[in-house]
């Protein structure tokens, strides 16, 4: 039996044990207190700007604000111009463990030099850039162009619609082929003409191009993707139909039906808790649609009928029950079959290769 003298001992050796394990765990392991999450993001507007930027800071902020992590925002870095690199190196200075860069064109432009911050992950939000250690993200923003492709096909009385678009890549391509096909599941005779500003951010050409299109080619109902509404601000002006691209716009007709709208809170989220979980060196793309509410619909104008809507929310829970907008028979702008009954186009032509497009889309010459 032991005594009350052996116990005090026998629980004095106890405790310098579990003392001891503690201090070497700490020494070998290098075991210590969490530190924060620090974000680095950077932008080619302003936190505030209508439209893609503050869409995209939104997302973020929500994120970093429910994960308790730190942002560092660098804002109006211009793409091609040597701006994205300086703000890498000077986010690399502030010890950031992530950098997000939001703009299209920006992991070209870094590509040589992310080898120089192996302790940083980078995420693009571009496809496109081969480069290896870059992380990919996006949201299927295909799937909500194609529910408005369907209230354009119904819009229409002229059966010709109107789209601006800023440069020919995949991400660009998928919106213009998604909201065709979309038209052409309730308005098999319209057609959709497409304008090329070449930017993302060209306001004079955008509203130049929108009145063209309104104007030579009797468009009565046009879209476009470009980082800011100002393609509405000219159908507003000529009186006809507009659909949005990001988000809701303020102060507008019932002229303007719907938006295209982007949910990147959940997106954003996704990935800081990946990397948190130590999962950033096993997860390359993220790209989320519509069934875990990263893209949607805004509300819809008095103009757009009950009959349409039942239409659209039938189409959103095939979406979200499983089906592909790039699935069956789909034939291109030269009658060449590009995917056939039973057939999908799968990510990896959506998200790279996406060069051609369906039929149904004609080109607007200047």
């Amino acid at each position: 039996m032991i005594n009350r003298k052996q116990l005090k001992i026998l629980l004095f050796v106890v405790v310098f044990l579990i003392f001891s394990l503690i201090i070497v765990i700490i020494t070998t392991t290098g075991f210590k207190k969490k530190k924060s999450l620090r974000v680095g993001f950077i932008m080619t507007g302003t936190t505030t700007e209508q439209g893609w930027n503050k869409l995209h800071y939104d997302g973020i902020k929500e994120a970093c604000d429910q994960l308790d992590a730190k942002l560092l925002v660098k804002e109006n870095i211009k793409e091609n111009e040597g701006q994205c690199e300086q703000a890498v190196h000077d986010l690399a200075e502030e010890r950031v463990d992530i950098i997000i860069l939001s703009s299209y064109g920006y992991a070209a432009e870094i590509a040589d030099i992310t080898k120089d911050y192996p302790d940083i992950t980078f995420y693009s939000e571009s496809f496109d850039h081969g480069v290896t250690n870059i992380k990919s993200y996006f949201a299927r923003m295909y799937q909500a162009r194609y529910l408005t492709g369907i209230i354009a096909g119904m819009q229409t009385k002229s059966n010709t619609i109107g789209y601006v678009a800023a440069m020919a890549n995949s991400e660009v391509n998928r919106g213009i082929n998604a909201f065709t096909l979309g038209v052409q599941r309730v308005n098999p005779d319209a057609k959709v003409i497409v304008a090329w500003s070449n930017s993302w951010d060209d306001a004079d050409r955008e509203k130049k191009l929108a009145a063209s299109l309104i104007d030579e080619k009797n468009v009565d109902v046009i879209t476009y993707h470009q980082n800011q509404p100002n393609i509405i601000e000219i159908a507003e002006q000529k009186g006809i139909a507009s659909i949005g691209y990001h988000e809701a716009i303020a102060d507008v007709s019932d002229n303007f039906l719907t938006a295209a709208e982007f949910h990147l809170g959940p997106t954003y989220r996704e990935i800081l808790l990946d990397y948190s979980r130590g999962q950033s060196d096993v997860i390359d793309t993220y790209w989320i649609g519509i069934e875990q509410d990263a893209v949607g619909l805004t509300d819809y104008s008095p103009k757009v009928t009950k009959e349409t809507i039942t239409i659209i929310e039938n189409a959103k829970q095939e979406i979200i029950n499983g089906y592909d907008v790039f699935s069956g028979i789909i034939y291109d702008t030269e009658h060449k079959l590009r995917c056939d009954e039973g057939e999908t186009i799968d990510d990896e032509q959506l998200l790279k290769y996406f060069d051609w497009y369906v039929e149904g889309v004609e080109f607007y010459e200047e």
